[in-house]
């Protein structure tokens, strides 16, 4: 039996009845039962278009002029119809919704409490949920909320609203609201269509007003987002967010101690339960190594990150945006509907329209605000003529309705050259509605007063209109100067460092190698033990023939015989040095190199020798930091060979690229190359600098030079909140952005500090030398009103006190400061300055110069004048 099936036609676009109807009865009749399928293919092909069309104008996308879904619409209209000034049970504005918007409740009430998460325009009362947790609201029965004033004064105003029918045409309801305000960017928005998606970050109320009167003003802008849950945003690739931006966020992680991180902020997007769990889930993994986790957000995030001993915290905030929920990456993809179409826009030019169409709102507001009050201008001057001319009183005589409309026209003829505009037959009468005792008590003064009061109102719109652009850009001041202060910047805007995340990872795994069977993993626990690895890393091999590769780790790999060094490779390392001796095939000469290996392509091979046939490397070594060994090179007698045995320093060769041929050490054979010497390296100190951007230090170049380094060389942080501590010079170091001074630690320098002691409440002079220590110290006592005003390292430093109050007639106090105090510990409070109010404390320059010796030329970089005059400080 088979089945027939009918070829779907591509012109058939609606199912033909008659057709189907006579294959139902075809079917029937089939003794065999035989299948018949109709034709779909058009049903398909328009209901689906209609479906897709009808999710993206009509649920998911938002529109250009308002900001808001339909749904979101129509609640915001419930409400305004509902407002009275009280709050309204959340149920109650579900069900009164319900009039306009064909859906389920749970739809509305989803909608309405993600607008009241949002603090903008509703203002709530009850559980709302929390953002920060991912915890829902309470039931809508529970739950109440109103319009807020900048919702009752932005969003709405019936005389500028277009309308149309609602589903059931019982009701009317707004085709967009008169939203004067870049709402849409202010709240942001979410949608997935059919085929289609909007992603519009929010961004800061107060910015937004400021690029608005920009942009009214003819002046360039920039807006970028800012999140409600707050943390730190890398904008550097947000492309005005169109599709194919990216903007990094990420929590705001404090280090309270050497064993505690503290979470204060988290992504967008995200929640402590879903941070937390991803942060559980590396741990797991093995990628980073923690003790607890302790969630104690309530209305402010606080995640505490307890961490076993021996873990780096620095290096863990590392490892936290590396591979946890710490830092996400948002795609933006700025969709919206304009004129019934979805369009691609970026951000700036959806506030450009935003701003043009708040414009347009007003001149309209304007507009109609001018017609009403020529309309009361015009009966008011109706009235005073009607009433001071007593044309009522030749309506007496009149028997009809239209004898007295044609009586009180003919005695407004000679007036009406007096009005505006022609006098009309509801003019007439309206007129006539007036009732006696409103006539009897007429006041002409009033009555002038009032026209008056119309005239300058109607001459202020006229000048409004005239200058429309002022009147719009103090319209803006208005709003920010009345609702800003709610609507401080939450996202710190910042410039990420990528983390390279072979460098933070927890060395969970351990690498071993058997050479006698020439395999290499991590779950050869019985043979040779190599080094601490991670899932994640790359290992570089190299051959007694000169080959040598990189690969994955894995938990068994053949890798064959004869591995000379087996060892974790680091991408772009310039300070590893492989020092090699090799012999070009089996009698050519011997040469000697060294070389880095920066980076090469995974599980390719390439050769330390020149590749001839036969060659084989008789010395290798690794140096971290670039060492360069003595070598003791042993030869084979042969006649005519002075000197069999001789030393070779390796520092007087030149660190070349991993492909150079090397030089030639002999031209004899070989018989053993030893070490007879460890060295030193070659590469010198360290050059450091420190980035302020993002606050961490670098050897590219970037920031503020802090010099060369040795190993034992401590940097030194000076914070404005009056504390000094040291840290090492190691790159994955995390310093705080209260840093007021941060360089190359001296022991031997003299620092001079004027300070306010709270608990003498004086201002102090002291001298001091700072001691080493890595935990924070304070030099200012440890009163947490007392703060620091100047600092300096010059040898012969003289202040200028400045005093005020009731001693502000007094004259200026110079302090030569060697003078005036000797050099102590940090820790003693030093000497009071002087009993007067002080009102300010300047640094002048000094009388006597010590000559300073030249300072080492600071590498040439890119970014000239950026560096900082470190010898002065001040904070007050």
């Amino acid at each position: 039996m088979s089945d027939e099936i009918n070829t779907p036609n591509e012109d058939d676009l609606e199912p033909n009845n008659e057709e189907f109807n006579s294959q139902e009865k075809q079917s029937g009749d089939n003794p065999l039962g035989q299948a018949r399928i109709s034709n779909l293919g058009g049903m398909y092909k328009s209901w689906f278009l209609d479906y897709a069309s009808y999710v993206i104008l009509e649920r998911a996308v938002p529109h250009l002029n308002d900001g808001l879904k339909p749904v979101q619409r129509r609640i915001l209209h419930a409400m305004r119809r509902m407002d009275d000034g009280r709050y309204n049970k959340v149920a109650n504005i579900i069900g009164f919704t319900m009039q306009f918007h064909p859906h389920g409740d749970a739809s509305i009430g989803d909608a309405l409490v993600q607008l009241g998460q949002k603090n903008l325009l509703i203002d709530t009362q009850g559980n709302w949920g929390n953002v920060a947790t991912g915890d829902g609201a309470a039931a809508p029965r529970y739950i109440e909320a109103r319009l807020t004033k900048f919702a009752q004064e932005v969003v709405f105003n019936p005389k500028t609203t277009h309308w149309k029918m609602s589903y059931d045409g019982r009701n009317k309801e707004p085709i967009t609201l008169p939203v004067k305000f870049p709402l849409l960017l202010a709240q942001g928005v979410e949608g997935i269509a059919v085929g289609l998606a909007s992603k519009i970050l929010p961004h800061n109320f107060n910015e937004l007003i400021d690029a608005s009167i920009c942009h009214l003003e003819g002046k360039d802008f920039e807006i970028f987002p800012d999140f409600p849950t707050g943390g730190m945003a890398d904008v550097s690739r947000y492309n005005d967010g169109l599709r194919g931006g990216a903007v990094k966020v990420r929590s705001k992680i404090v280090k309270e101690d050497n064993r505690t991180l503290n979470i204060t902020d988290i992504p967008f997007g995200k929640n402590s339960t879903t941070l937390i769990e991803s942060i559980i889930k590396a741990n797991d993994k093995g990628k980073i190594k923690i003790k607890k986790i302790d969630d104690n957000t309530a209305d402010k995030v606080e995640i505490l990150i307890h961490l076993p001993n021996g873990v780096s915290a620095d290096k863990t905030i590392d490892a936290l945006y590396a591979f946890t929920d710490c830092e996400v990456s948002i795609s933006p993809n700025s969709c919206l509907i304009e004129d019934n179409t979805p369009r691609f826009m970026p951000v700036s030019e959806i506030l450009k329209r935003n701003t043009d169409h708040t414009v347009h709102l007003l001149t309209r507001e304007l507009e109609i605000r001018k017609g009403e009050l020529e309309e009361a201008w015009h009966f008011a001057s109706l009235e005073r003529i009607f009433i001071e001319n007593k044309i009522y009183q030749k309506i007496e005589e009149c028997e009809t309705m239209e004898a007295i409309i044609q009586t009180i026209d003919h005695g407004l003829d000679p007036f009406k050259v007096k009005l505006r505009r022609a006098v009309t037959r509801d003019d007439i009468i309206k007129l006539t509605e007036i009732k006696i005792k409103r006539i009897s008590r007429f006041d002409a003064k009033k009555a002038d007063e009032y026209i008056s009061s119309i005239e300058e109102e109607m001459e202020q719109i006229d000048y409004n209109l005239a200058n429309i652009i002022p009147f719009s850009i103090n319209y803006f001041k208005h709003i920010k100067k009345t609702y800003g202060k709610k609507y401080p910047r939450q996202t710190e805007i910042r410039s990420f460092e990528n983390i390279e995340a072979s460098k933070v990872v927890v060395k969970n795994e351990k690498l071993y190698i058997n050479r006698k069977e020439g395999f290499m993993g991590t779950s050869l626990r019985r043979d040779e033990f190599v080094c601490d690895c991670s899932d994640i890393d790359d290992i570089i091999l190299f051959y007694k023939d000169g080959r040598y590769l990189i690969t994955k780790v894995t938990d068994k790999a053949f890798i064959g015989k004869g591995v000379l060094h087996l060892a974790v490779f680091k991408k772009a390392d310039t300070r590893t040095i492989y020092n090699v001796v090799y012999r070009d095939g089996k009698a050519g000469f011997v040469y000697v190199k060294r070389f880095a290996v920066t980076g090469i392509t995974r599980d390719k091979e390439y050769n330390v020798t020149k590749g001839t046939k036969g060659s084989d490397i008789l010395y290798f070594s690794a140096n971290p930091n670039g060492e360069a060994e003595v070598l003791k090179v042993i030869l084979k007698p042969k006649a005519r060979i002075r000197n069999v045995i001789f030393d070779y320093d390796m520092a007087t060769l030149a660190i070349k690229g991993r492909g150079a041929m090397g030089n030639i050490l002999t031209k004899y054979e070989v018989q053993k190359v030893a070490l007879r010497k460890k060295g030193v390296s070659t590469l010198g100190g360290r050059k450091i600098w420190f980035d302020r951007d993002v606050l961490r230090l670098n050897s590219d170049s970037r920031g503020d030079y802090l010099g060369e380094f040795q190993a034992d060389d401590l940097i030194l942080v000076i914070t404005k909140d009056g504390h000094f501590y040291h840290t090492n010079f190691d790159l994955t170091n995390h310093y705080e952005d209260n840093i007021l001074l941060i360089e190359k630690y001296q022991s031997d320098k003299v620092w001079s500090v004027a300070y306010y002691d709270a608990d003498q409440k004086y201002f102090y002079l002291k001298r001091f030398q700072i001691e080493v220590s890595s935990k924070a110290q304070s030099f200012i006592g440890d009163n947490k009103k007392s703060y620091l005003v100047r600092v300096t390292t010059v040898d012969y430093p003289r202040l200028e006190v400045r005093f005020g109050g009731e001693d502000k007639e007094r004259d200026k106090m110079i302090v030569e400061v060697d003078e005036f105090i000797g050099v102590k510990s940090y820790k003693a409070r030093g000497k009071r300055l002087t009993t007067y109010q002080v009102s300010k404390i300047n640094e002048l320059e000094p009388l006597i110069k010590k000559e300073e010796p030249e300072k080492p030329d600071e590498p040439d970089t890119d970014d000239e004048g950026e560096g900082e005059d470190t010898d002065q400080m001040s904070l007050f």
